[in-house]
């Protein structure tokens, strides 16, 4: 008892509806800059849609632009891609953010 299930969150997630930019970190990483939509976001990382398929575990520099209210995360951040779903028209993904210490 008392603990945390695997897949359940350390902390509320925020619904949102801001742009996201997602800048790779590393050379294995597509080279261009890709563009989505943040859906969520929390202290742990932020779920985002993307028309352009990534692959889990890479690394990227997260910004979101025109954060709504609520969302006092600093901006950018460091996350790794842990999950991916594919969709018709692109991918929704969940970012987890990392300290600098633990980037690619």
């Amino acid at each position: 008892m008392g603990e945390v299930h695997a897949t359940r969150r350390g902390g509320a997630r925020l619904e949102v509806s801001s742009r996201v930019t997602l800048r790779p970190l590393a050379a294995s990483a597509p080279p261009k800059v890709l563009e989505g939509w943040a859906l969520n976001v929390g202290r742990g990382g932020v779920r985002v849609i993307l028309e352009e398929k990534i692959e889990p575990g890479t690394h990227f520099e997260v910004t979101l632009i025109g954060r709504q209210s609520g969302t006092d995360l600093p901006s950018p951040q460091v996350g790794c891609v842990v999950w991916v779903q594919e969709e018709p028209d692109g991918v929704v993904a969940g970012i987890e953010f990392r300290s600098e210490g633990e980037k690619a």
